[in-house]
């Protein structure tokens, strides 16, 4: 009974075995080409050694591709297939390719096609001279000058492989995408016919009337004009250069922004943006800049910082308007200042420091309700100071404790050489002056009042000091003058502020903001490199995106005097 059961199941395991390796082999033994149609068929074999001669109306089949030409050699052993003539292989309803000349095997499903070949596909065309395809893989590829054409889309590349489930050209080798708005070059390049979508893998340009896109590793939508743009990229306009991390670029609005690591040249002004993230409206002349903002420009050879938590630069070339918002601080080699927002017109060359403005001119400090800094557009240098209402020009007695001060209503001063030199204080005017001789030895208090001083600045330290009408004071020694005296009302000494270096202009945690992003940054372009390109949701979606309003910035009433 035990040998019965055990010869009954070994038998059904050798059936098993046999209809498994059956299966195997038929799943892997080609199918054969088979003939559907020729209007005249002959065995030749002077011209076809082995084969068979099929002429006029060659109509071939082959696991579900269909091959028509004039004249076909079927070399039925080898599986094989030789065609001339108006060749035309179609793969349902996803690719023709047509030719003069191809070559079929059905043992291996490869195609080869030459003499004016031309690949279609739903979305676009392929002409080259030769054309294989690996109905394996489902890869078309080439190796000769070829031009593409999809929509209002031209690409030419001396080789490239077509992904046809993918829907997808690759070009490894020079490339060309003529587009009636723009030129792309590159030499890795990943285009998708059905979406536009394109992928710039190695150095890549991107040529327009508008602007010169430069990018190492980027994402074109050719069909939206949207773009993301990441290692090395810049954009670059007739006037300004943008830079970043990572660049968004809408072509449709001329619309760009960029994050991390972010610098905007004016080319033309020779001044600079940098900041962390920024927006910038072409066609509107307008440029938003936060996340550790600051402007660089050149003036008189010397370069001025500002900082805000928000910058915003609008107007063509010669009438741009800078505007600094929140905490406003700024460095220039001998003057700093802060307050609350800045305003600054090209055109008249007037810069408001609007709300708590202090300026420290040398080792001088000066406050008022009112600050303002006037250039001169024809020589390019700063011209005049004008603080209004409450002024108050302080600075330390250089060898003692004391404070030098200067009190009024208004205050007027010229530059010279990019320097304060010629000051008047009006109104109401008074004065603690610590005189001292040229050996440095202290002389006496000048405590007085009168209706105008004038300060001559040598080196932004006072040189000579002049009062004018209804002097009533006198010079007391220091002795004689108590320690309350020497202190005028609204004395506030604010030292410890001033900015003495470009790097002051930021707080700790800015700067602790800036060392994480600074290393976000390259953290994320150690990724970039293992993984492939990523594009950012907003945009894929941008329009999809409903328009958010823009916070409305308001300035001070002051900005209007």
């Amino acid at each position: 009974m035990k040998k019965s059961l055990f010869f009954i199941f070994y038998c059904l395991f050798l059936s098993v075995q046999f209809i498994s390796a059956q299966a195997k082999k038929t799943a892997q033994t080609p199918k054969t080409i088979v003939i559907e149609n020729a209007d005249f068929s002959d065995i030749d074999q002077v011209a076809v050694p082995d084969g068979l001669l099929l002429t006029g109306n060659v109509k071939v089949n082959h696991d579900g591709v269909v091959l028509t030409c004039n004249k076909a050699y079927f070399f039925q052993k080898e599986n094989y297939l030789k065609a001339f003539g108006n060749v035309q292989l179609v793969q349902g309803d996803t690719l023709f390719l047509n030719s003069k000349y191809a070559e079929y095997s059905g043992n291996l499903k490869k195609a080869f096609a030459t003499g004016n070949a031309v690949m279609t596909s739903p979305d676009a065309t392929l002409q080259t001279d030769t054309i294989n395809f690996d109905r394996n893989v489902q890869e078309v590829f080439y190796n000769t000058k070829g031009t593409i054409v999809n929509k209002d889309n031209t690409l030419v590349s001396k080789s490239g492989t077509y992904y046809v489930t993918q829907k997808k050209f690759q070009f490894l080798t020079e490339v060309t995408i003529t587009n009636p708005k723009y030129v792309i070059k590159s030499n890795h390049l990943d285009y998708y016919s059905n979406s536009g979508h394109t992928y710039l893998l190695g150095p890549s340009t991107i040529t327009s009337k508008a602007n010169y896109i430069y990018t190492e590793k980027g994402f074109y939508d050719t069909k939206k004009n949207l773009a993301h743009f990441l290692r090395k990229s810049y954009i670059k306009y007739d006037d300004r250069l943008i830079e970043g991390d990572s660049l968004f670029y809408n072509r449709n609005i001329e619309f760009a922004s960029a994050t991390r690591n972010v610098k905007i040249t004016d080319s033309i002004n020779k001044g600079i943006v940098k900041g962390h993230y920024a927006e910038i409206y072409k066609l509107k002349d307008s440029m938003f800049v936060t996340k550790r903002a600051v402007a660089i420009n050149l003036v008189e050879n010397d370069s001025v910082y500002i900082h805000g938590k928000k910058l915003m630069v609008t107007g063509k070339e010669g009438e741009r308007i800078l505007r600094a918002y929140n905490n406003v601080r700024f460095y220039k080699t001998d003057m700093s200042g802060k307050c609350d927002s800045i305003h600054s017109n090209s055109k008249t060359a007037l810069t408001k420091l609007i709300g708590n403005p202090i300026l420290w001119n040398g080792d001088n400090q000066i406050t008022g309700d009112v600050m303002h800094l006037i250039g001169d557009n024809n020589t390019k240098k700063l011209d005049s100071l004008k603080v209004l209402n409450n002024t108050f020009l302080v600075s330390r007695d250089t060898l003692g404790t004391g404070f030098n001060q200067v009190k009024g209503l208004n205050l007027f001063g010229k530059f010279k050489e990019g320097k304060l030199h010629d000051v008047d204080v009006i109104k109401n005017t008074e004065v603690v002056y610590y005189m001292r001789n040229d050996e440095k030895e202290l002389i006496g208090i000048n405590k007085n009042v009168s209706s105008k001083i004038n300060l001559i600045l040598e080196n932004n330290a006072v040189e000579t000091i002049t009062f004018f009408n209804k002097v009533d004071g006198d010079i007391y020694p220091e002795a004689d003058l108590p320690e309350n005296a020497r202190k005028l009302r609204g004395l506030v000494w604010r030292g410890d502020e001033r900015i003495k270096s470009k790097d002051d202009i930021f707080s700790k945690e800015e700067n602790d903001e800036n060392e994480k992003l600074i290393q976000q940054g390259k953290d994320q372009e150690a990724k970039d490199k293992e993984v492939p390109m990523k594009v950012r949701k907003e945009t894929l979606n941008y329009d999809k995106k409903k328009p958010v309003a823009k916070p409305v910035i308001k300035t001070s009433t002051k900005d209007k005097k």
